[in-house]
C-alpha cells in the first residue's frame, strides 16, 4: 500500500476512535442526567422528643422511631446512604445511626455544643459546627474521634460542602458572616459578610453559589463561591431558617410566618409564597427536584411540597419538635 494510503487509513482509524470516545462520553452524560438518583426515606430529628423519625416518602408514613437523646437537631447522611449522622447539643455528642437496621451504631463526644453538620462526599469525614467554641470539628466517624479543629467565626450554625469536596462553608451566626474553608488544609481562607444572623446554608449543584437564611434580617444572601463575594440579597418572610434548591428556584423556610418563600434564582426575586405548617425549619429536596420536604416544629409533621404545583401534597406525623437541620433524605 502506498505511503499516502497508509497515512489516510491511520487518520481514519484515529477519527473513528475519537468519535467513538466522544459518543461514549455523551452517552455517559445523558445517562447521568436523565436518570437522577432517587430517595425513598426521610430521617427527621425530633429535638424535644429526643428521637429520630424515619418516614417513607412513597406514602408519607412514619416507619420507625429511634430513641436518640441529647436533644438531636442537626443531621447529615453519608455519601452511600448507609449512615445518618446526628448532632445532640445537650449531650455534646455526635450520634451515628445505621440507616438500614434503624439502630444507633455509635455515639461519642464532639465539642461543647454541636449543632450544624455536613458529610464530605468522598473522604468519609464529617464536619460538626460547635456553637460555643466557635470551631468546626473534623470527625472520623469510623474511628469515633475528632481528628482536627478549624477556627471560624462566632457561633457557627449551618455547614455545607461543595460538590467537588474542596471547600466547606460555615454560616457563622453571631459574626453575620460565612467562612470559606480549604478542606485539604483544614484552614479558613476567606470570610464573606452576609445578612444578620445567618443560620442555614446551601450550595448549588454546580458549586458556584451559596445561599444563607438570615434569621435576624429576614432575607437570603447569595454568595459567589469562587470569588468569595456577596452577589445579592433577597427579602423573604419572618425568621428564615434554611434554604433548599430545586430547578430554577430556592425554597426558604420562614419560621415565624409559617410559609415558604420561593425565589427565582435568575432574577433573585420572590415569585411565590406557600403556606405550610407552624414553624417550618429543616428543608430538603429530592434529587429530581420534584418535591421539597419541610419539617414543621410546632405541628410535629413533615410536609411534602410539589414543586410543579407549588403546593403541599402530603404530610407525615413525626416526633415532638422536628428540626431536621441539614440534609435528611436517603
Amino acid at each position: 500500500m502506498p505511503a499516502g494510503h497508509r497515512h489516510e487509513g491511520a487518520y481514519r482509524r484515529l477519527m473513528l476512535s475519537s468519535m467513538a470516545a466522544m459518543l461514549a462520553s455523551i452517552a455517559v452524560c445523558v445517562s447521568a442526567t436523565s436518570e437522577p438518583a432517587t430517595v425513598t426515606e426521610a430521617f427527621v430529628t425530633n429535638q424535644t422528643g429526643d428521637s429520630l423519625t424515619v418516614v417513607s416518602l412513597a406514602d408519607m408514613k412514619p416507619v420507625a422511631e429511634i430513641a436518640i437523646g441529647g436533644k438531636p437537631a442537626g443531621i447529615a447522611m453519608s455519601a452511600d446512604g448507609k449512615f445518618a449522622y446526628l448532632t445532640s447539643p445537650e449531650s455534646k455528642e455526635l450520634v451515628v445511626v445505621d440507616a438500614g437496621v434503624r439502630q444507633v451504631a455509635n455515639r461519642f463526644k464532639v465539642g461543647e455544643a454541636p449543632l450544624g453538620i455536613a458529610a464530605h462526599p468522598t473522604n468519609g469525614r464529617v464536619y460538626v459546627a460547635d456553637w460555643f467554641t466557635h470551631k468546626i470539628s473534623v470527625v472520623d466517624p469510623a474511628a469515633g474521634k475528632v481528628v482536627a479543629e478549624i477556627a471560624v467565626g462566632d457561633s457557627p450554625s449551618g455547614l455545607a460542602v461543595t460538590p467537588d469536596g474542596k471547600l466547606l462553608l460555615s454560616a457563622d451566626r453571631d459574626s453575620d458572616a460565612v467562612s470559606i474553608i480549604d478542606v485539604a488544609k483544614n484552614v479558613r481562607t476567606a470570610t464573606v459578610s452576609v445578612g444578620k444572623r445567618p443560620f442555614g446554608i446551601t450550595i448549588d449543584a454546580a458549586g458556584m453559589r451559596a445561599y444563607t437564611a438570615n434569621v435576624a434580617s429576614d432575607d437570603v444572601s447569595i454568595i459567589d463561591v469562587a470569588s468569595g463575594k456577596l452577589i445579592g440579597t433577597v427579602p423573604v418572610g419572618h425568621r428564615p431558617y434554611a434554604v433548599a434548591l430545586a430547578g430554577q428556584h430556592a425554597y426558604v423556610t420562614n419560621q415565624y410566618a409559617s410559609t415558604l418563600s420561593v425565589i427565582d434564582i435568575g432574577s433573585l426575586k420572590v415569585v411565590q409564597t406557600i403556606p405550610v405548617g407552624d414553624h417550618p425549619e429543616g428543608i430538603a429536596v429530592d434529587p429530581a427536584g420534584a418535591n421539597v420536604y419541610v419539617a414543621c416544629w410546632f405541628d410535629n409533621v413533615l410536609m411534602r411540597i410539589d414543586t410543579a404545583k407549588m403546593a403541599v401534597t402530603g404530610e407525615a406525623a413525626v416526633g415532638d419538635g422536628p428540626r431536621a437541620f441539614g440534609l435528611f433524605l436517603r
